[in-house]
């Protein structure tokens, strides 16, 4: 590997352990369980659960296959090296469409917060998504260890604002917002089928702790630390989200908290005014905003080190692969995937970018978890069993999700296959 191809180690264990955070305590609990709750009403709690224990089961598949071949690129490498060429390409395309999605929901959500928060009523929320995203894009470009100190404190300030959040909402708790259990405000359709749709939403919102394994060429000691990182990522998350998803049911609701989420793009900070507590909600504002920078800080970070991978190994032109002399960054990967995430802002509908994110995803880990099933014995760390239950999760959960957001998703899924066939054949 030469000089202009290579990324340096400079991540220990707590900044790998906040990077898995940054990317899963922002979107997901300051957005997707109002979408989640909407859905499914109370019973999105079950839905969490559900989804918590098929990211566990998804986890340990990505940490074993992480500390057996720790470069970046996660799955999309994990796919060439255990499976063929054809299931990493995959992997990595599928990874840059559901992230930039998942970027793009994020840009959208600190719009949201932002515009709730300063009143600003002659600005939409997608316009100042496309601002954030172009600075975020910058601050990446800087290098994975100003990244890193950045993402730590954006972290820290929103796990203080959550738990300032649910402490302030505990004496509003009341019993009776739990019942009925189902009831789906999206649609006004209390069908079963509607908590799978929330569970496959709420996989989603877990699955940011990939960007560890995805950073793996930056891990210092990755086969030690790289599985310690994710299982810790998903432990304080899953904790995170349940106290966030049980306080703010019981204090309005769960149709309050939907309504929140679809009109105003900001439902924690609604329920935080609805139950009176103004300086809160001015707090869970701010804490907010800085939870979608770090989300979007670190899908870039994780987008561009797959692009890179694809631009390295061939699957993107090679200029893709240039990593700055100066701090190993690369930053046409960086640049690239900022104007992706943008491009997906302009949709403006954070339901469709979320489910499209959930059904991409899915397809992504269930590749992953392939990849570990054909890791050799003597570098498996976890019972086989995990594995094949994190693969039965998601290829069930995968067709559950809104019908509008799968047809988008297996178009990008054809579009993926049409630019390898014809790529390959142009290089020839």
């Amino acid at each position: 590997m030469n000089q202009a191809r290579h990324l340096i180690r400079a991540v220990g264990l707590p900044g790998a352990v906040m990077m898995g955070l940054g990317s899963i305590v922002g979107t997901g609990v300051f957005v997707s369980l109002g979408l989640a709750a909407g859905i499914a009403g109370p019973a999105m709690i079950l839905a969490l659960l559900l989804a918590g224990i098929l990211a566990v089961c998804n986890g340990l598949s990505s940490a074993q296959l992480a500390a057996a071949h720790p470069v970046s690129g996660g799955t999309y490498e994990y796919g060439y090296k255990y499976v063929n060429g054809w299931a990493g390409y995959l992997a990595g395309w599928l990874f840059v469409c559901a992230k930039s999605a998942s970027a793009a929901t994020a840009a959208l959500g600190f719009g949201g917060y932002f515009i709730k928060l300063l009143n600003l009523d002659f600005i939409a929320a997608w316009q100042v998504g496309l601002l954030v995203a172009a600075l975020v894009v910058l601050v990446a470009a800087l290098g994975i260890k100003r990244s890193n100190l950045t993402n730590i404190v954006i972290v820290s300030i929103t796990l203080v604002t959550l738990g300032v959040y649910v402490v302030t909402s505990i004496p509003q708790f009341h019993i009776d917002n739990f019942r009925p259990v189902f009831q789906n405000f999206a649609n006004d359709k209390n069908t079963f089928p509607s908590f799978f749709e929330a569970t496959a939403l709420m996989f989603v919102a877990y699955t940011g702790y990939g960007r560890v394994a995805t950073l793996g060429e930056e891990i210092i000691d990755p086969v030690r630390n790289i599985p310690k990182a994710i299982i810790a990522t998903l432990a304080i998350s899953f904790v995170v989200y349940m106290l966030v998803a049980i306080t703010s049911i019981g204090a309005v609701g769960a149709e309050v908290f939907f309504i929140g989420t679809i009109e105003d793009v900001a439902p924690l900070q609604v329920i935080s005014e609805s139950i009176h507590n103004p300086i809160v909600a001015v707090v869970l504002s701010l804490g907010a905003m800085t939870a979608m920078l770090g989300v979007l800080l670190n899908l870039i970070l994780g987008l561009s080190r797959v692009i890179f991978a694809m631009g390295r190994k061939g699957d993107l032109p090679s200029f893709f692969a240039h990593v700055g002399a100066a701090d190993h960054t690369p930053i046409v990967a960086v640049l690239t995937s900022g104007a992706v995430i943008m491009s997906l802002v302009l949709l403006k509908d954070i339901k469709i970018a979320w489910s499209f994110s959930a059904f991409t995803v899915l397809i992504y880990y269930a590749i992953t978890n392939i990849s570990a099933l054909r890791l050799p014995a003597d570098k498996r760390l976890y019972p086989r069993m995990f594995t094949w239950l994190g693969l039965l999760g998601c290829l069930s959960l995968g067709f559950w999700v809104e019908g509008e957001a799968l047809v988008l998703g297996f178009m990008v899924l054809l579009a993926g296959v049409a630019w390898r066939v014809i790529y390959q054949r142009c290089r020839r």
